[in-house]
């Protein structure tokens, strides 16, 4: 499949990748470009949900970032503030480290903390050798955005509605020795089987599974975290997300070990913060697990009932089956909806900032039955508004 050497790499959005289509088809090479002239159809891979609400000054209910509500928790808060009083120490990342290890039934060697999940992905795209980095789309930007700032050439694996966003591993070019896969994937909230994500694994390849919200899918199906027979296998967590750590930056990775230790020589000396580490020690004890089992049940809960609702709109079209704390939704017209529902006190994440989506998806995050219903309210009023105006371009 054709391939695009780049001369320069820009921040912001970065130029476009080659695709490669289910069908087998590879896009057509472009012509090199400058970093100020990107394409016009190429996604800002640095758009993110906190774009959507980082100057509202509160004043919005904010579906845009998929961060649980009412988080963290009083006993969390605790934990974190009584780690202050350490802060004349230099960080010591043993415990957590053997906590995680303990709540993946995993040696201590497998596992390494990192200031949230997104540094991973920048360790990871520092660290590859990789001559044919593939990332799944759509999902989360920000793999690509760190393996082209790290100067890689990245080729893209474009997923469709019309497969319901699932992956076909045999999609995934045979020669790509780096793939990079969301589990459950953001934004379409699919969960693709762990049969299938296994069948990606092989020697000389890198697999790195984004398991970001997988703790928010009951009993955490379809996970791989705890496999280690898998060569190259590289997993990702985050507990920004259901613990509302975004603030705090904590993850970590699940690899071999020689992996693992390869991965923390691109770290800079204490990456992660005590009250950080503080915090992966209690959010991976029995009790946090529990919780947190309990909350991936009511997420659930609160997604049906948010599909429900949407169900009813006859313009609406929900990707899925949904598996994580978001909902994908095709809407025509939808950025013109995405303003009109600011303008009524709500946002909501935009999609075409994703490879593969384009301006009428939306994602919404899950919140509580009343907070869903507050937003068919006023979905209701601006799609009741649209039509009285006449179709919207």
């Amino acid at each position: 499949m054709p391939t695009t050497t780049d001369p320069v790499r820009p921040r912001h959005p970065g130029p476009a990748a080659p695709e490669h289509r289910p069908d087998g088809r590879g896009g057509a090479p472009e012509e090199p470009r400058t970093a100020a002239a990107p394409a016009p159809s190429e996604p800002d891979l640095r758009h993110h949900g906190d774009a959507e609400v980082r100057d509202a000054d509160g004043g919005l209910t904010d579906l845009a970032v998929n961060v649980r509500a009412g988080t963290p928790p009083a006993w969390l808060k605790d934990r974190i503030a009584a780690s202050l009083d350490g802060l004349a120490a230099y960080p010591d990342d043993r415990a957590a480290r053997a906590a995680v290890a303990e709540r993946h039934g995993l040696p201590v060697e497998r596992v390494l903390l990192t200031s949230g999940a997104a540094e991973a992905f920048v360790l990871i795209a520092r660290a590859s050798g990789a001559r044919r980095p593939v990332v799944v789309h759509p999902q989360f930007t920000e793999p690509e955005a760190a393996l082209r700032d790290a100067g890689h050439d990245v080729g893209r694996v474009l997923l469709t509605e019309r497969d319901g966003f699932r992956l076909d591993p045999g999609a995934v070019p045979e020669d790509a020795d780096l793939v990079i896969v969301g589990n459950p994937t953001n934004p379409t909230s699919v969960l693709h089987p762990a049969a299938s994500l296994a069948r990606l694994a092989r020697p000389g390849r890198t697999l790195v599974l984004d398991e970001a919200f997988m703790d928010a899918v009951p009993g955490e199906r379809e996970t791989l975290a705890g496999r280690t027979d898998l060569p190259g296998l590289v997993v990702l967590r985050s507990l920004t997300k259901t613990w509302g750590l975004a603030g705090l930056r904590i993850g970590y990775l699940l690899a071999a070990p020689d992996t693992v230790a390869t991965l923390q020589r691109a770290q800079p000396l204490w990456p992660v913060s005590a009250p950080a580490l503080a915090a992966a020690e209690a959010c991976s004890a029995p009790p946090a697990l529990a919780e947190a089992a309990a909350a991936a049940e009511e997420i659930a809960a609160d997604r049906a009932h948010l599909l429900a609702r949407l169900g009813a709109f006859g313009q609406i079209r929900a990707a899925g089956p949904a598996a994580g704390p978001f909902v994908l939704v095709h809407l025509p017209g939808a950025q013109g909806v995405r303003t009109a529902l600011r303008s009524r006190g709500f946002a909501v994440r935009r999609g075409d900032t994703f490879p593969g989506l384009g301006p009428d998806w939306l994602r919404l995050a899950v919140r509580d039955r009343a907070t869903t219903d507050r937003l068919v309210t006023a979905l209701t009023e601006v799609l009741s508004e649209s039509v009285a105006d006449g179709p919207q371009h």
